[in-house]
């Protein structure tokens, strides 16, 4: 490494980068250097590679990249023939220290062992997946239909090291802005809670001696039916494209090829997730400060043969004002609304992605939602669903195609690119949709019924019912509602069968894409081996 960094090409651009990885420092004590990785071993390689060398030394008479912008307009050309050279040795240098016979699932990720074991089952090489491990990220800047290997000059580059200081520094300053009025909405939200315990008790006191008992507000008897908590976080932007999206999404190449389901890869990890999208850091273009990234939720299910009810736990947040949004209450009618959604099968997507399948990037307040004018010119889409309000909640199946890479700035999304309404009607009648129950607390409550298909369809039901209630700063909502369905595009409930939930929180007095959301969830009756398990009472 000494002779690697003795040139200030290489000291002052890759070493310093590489200084910065797990290569150089780590837990272990094992650094790899520069040889280990670019000097090929056994000797016959590595005289091959120093033959190869040689022209090296032609351009470093020529100055070639001996400025900072030169190696920068030269980086990502640099590394393709590296890339090419490591594919065609099937990642030599890596196995020189790496190898399937010595990895274990017990030290691992269940995602990173998933990915090692596919990989290995395919003939893929390291360099397949990593790429940037040493040195800054350039291969973010390849589509993921690029050749990285054609040998091509290529001048796409990075923005600068002092651009990308700066922006880390503004990222971090605003994590810590969102993270102290983060502590001041909850500080707030406890005082207010604990103020309205002691006047509910006080209430409840002077109330006792004289008003009889009232029937359970959260459904009846809960003590005997086991809980899950599962943590929802604050999806910002992360649509159903940008999940498909390798660039976005790191794990988008799993999900498209083996429908890896999100819950195998970030259940553990909706928390850090969540906080990283509500400071801005990712996927929010409009962080709310002091938004929680994350809720707590208890989830407790039941049936009595004839009827499903579901609990739904979690702590008020207090009131953080959205500051783009007059008034700082974006649904001031409705404190809070819950929305679950059910899958029997039918919806690929929703089975490793559960209501996800239905966020896209071009729904309302997303990146890519059409402006009321290609709304107005789209007749074809406005005579099927209706547009008025923006495209809301849909699933891949009603569209025929979905935009996930949006190269060259095309829209990501399918809003326009609708199937047939004979089709539509085919795949309603099939039951390919999602079944949507919500609860809105506007109005003294309200329960509503619908489906996801080419479009969201809500209406008040009176065939379910739900509650809300919020007492000493815990929100408890139940919804009721039929195992066999008794409207149109709903879900019929049988035993032996797993079905998908997913649920969404609008809290705080928000809509659209301002919610929190879970990941999908395996519910069956009776089943010890659903995630959420409704049990018989």
């Amino acid at each position: 490494m000494t002779f690697c960094i003795s040139c200030h090409e290489m000291e002052e651009n890759v070493y310093e980068e590489y200084k910065e990885t797990t290569h150089y420092q780590n837990r272990s004590g094992v650094r790899a250097t520069c040889s280990d990785c670019h000097v090929p071993d056994p000797w016959v390689h590595k005289v091959v590679r120093k033959i190869q060398a040689t022209t090296e030394l032609l351009h470093k008479a020529l100055g070639s990249i001996d400025t900072p912008e030169k190696f920068e307009d030269k980086r990502l050309t640099l590394a393709k023939k590296v890339w090419k050279a490591m594919q065609e040795t099937d990642s030599r240098e890596c196995r020189n220290c790496h190898s399937w016979d010595a990895m274990t699932d017990q030290k691992q990720k269940l995602r990173a062992w998933k990915q090692h074991t596919q990989a290995k089952n395919e003939g893929m090489t390291c360099i397949n997946c990593h790429k940037g491990l040493a040195h800054r990220a350039v291969h973010n800047l390849l589509e993921e239909d690029d050749d990285p290997y054609d040998g091509k000059p290529d001048s796409r580059r990075l923005i600068s090291k002092a651009e990308e200081a700066k922006l880390k520094a503004e990222a971090a300053a605003a994590k810590a802005e969102a993270e102290r009025l983060a502590a001041e909405a909850a500080a707030k939200a406890k005082a207010e809670a604990e103020k309205k315990a002691a006047e509910e008790a006080a209430k409840a006191a002077m109330q006792a001696s004289a008003v009889p008992a009232a029937a359970p507000a959260d459904g009846g008897n809960w003590d005997n039916v086991p809980g899950t908590d599962i943590v929802t976080l604050y999806p910002g932007q992360a649509s159903m494209e940008w999940v498909l999206n390798g660039k976005d999404h790191g794990g988008a190449r799993a999900v498209r090829r083996v429908n890896d389901r999100c819950m195998e890869c970030h259940n553990g990890e909706q928390e850090q997730i969540g906080q990283k999208i509500t400071t801005g850091e990712k996927a929010e273009a409009t962080p709310i400060p002091g938004k929680r990234g994350s809720i707590k939720v208890n989830v407790k299910a039941k049936h009595d043969g004839e009827n499903l009810t579901m609990r739904f736990q979690w702590p008020d947040s207090g009131h953080t004002p959205v500051p783009f949004v007059d008034g700082g209450k974006m649904d001031p009618a409705n404190q809070i609304k819950l929305a679950v959604m059910f899958d029997d099968g039918k919806v690929e997507m929703a089975s490793y992605a559960g209501c996800w399948a239905t966020c896209h990037h071009d729904s309302r307040y997303m990146p890519d939602a059409p402006n009321a004018e290609a709304l107005g010119s789209a007749s074809h889409v406005s005579s099927v669903i209706d547009t008025s309000d923006g495209i809301t909640k849909y699933i891949e199946d009603s569209r025929t195609k979905l935009e996930y890479k949006g190269k060259n700035n095309t829209p990501r999304g399918g809003w326009d690119k609708m199937i047939e309404k004979a089709e539509l009607d085919t795949k309603m009648t099939e039951g390919v949709f999602m079944d949507l129950v919500r609860y809105r607390s506007g109005d003294g409550g309200k329960t509503e019924s619908g489906s996801i298909l080419a479009e969201r369809i809500l209406n008040e039901s009176d065939k379910m019912s739900s509650t809300g209630v919020l007492a000493n700063g815990i929100w408890t909502v139940t919804i009721t509602r039929p195992l066999k369905a008794t409207e149109p595009g709903g879900v019929s409930f049988e035993p032996g069968v797993l079905y998908t939930m997913g649920f969404a929180i609008h809290d705080d007095y928000t809509s659209a894409r301002f919610h929190h959301v879970s990941l999908e969830y395996r519910l069956g009756l009776d089943n010890a081996d659903a995630e959420i398990n409704v049990v018989k009472q």
